[in-house]
């Protein structure tokens, strides 16, 4: 859908497909569903996260049994979170794309 779209729009459409994926008929996903996702398609940015408290913080939040689902909205959120506490991001910020 976006082929001429920017590097940053096609970055937030896989986001937005990965998702759709994953999500329910009412567009939401449970938490089992969300840490599932988040293991299998984010490891890189939350590994070697585990003792921070923020990450134990979000993580125990989706072991908690209840009937209350995840939004894009809510999982893009967690998204920013976890990416912005990940050792990567220091790594990525770090390199220099000239174009």
């Amino acid at each position: 859908a976006l082929r001429k779209g920017s590097d940053l729009e096609k970055a937030f459409a896989t986001a937005a497909l990965v998702y759709n994926n994953y999500a329910d008929p009412e567009s939401k996903l449970s938490k089992s569903e969300t840490k599932s996702l988040l293991q299998s398609q984010f490891w890189h940015f939350i590994q070697g996260q585990e003792n921070k408290p923020k990450y134990q913080e979000i993580i125990s939040s989706l072991d908690e049994e209840s009937e209350n689902k995840i939004n894009f909205e809510d999982f893009m959120i967690m998204l920013v979170s976890l990416t912005l506490m990940s050792d990567l991001l220091q790594e990525i910020k770090n390199v220099k794309i000239t174009k």
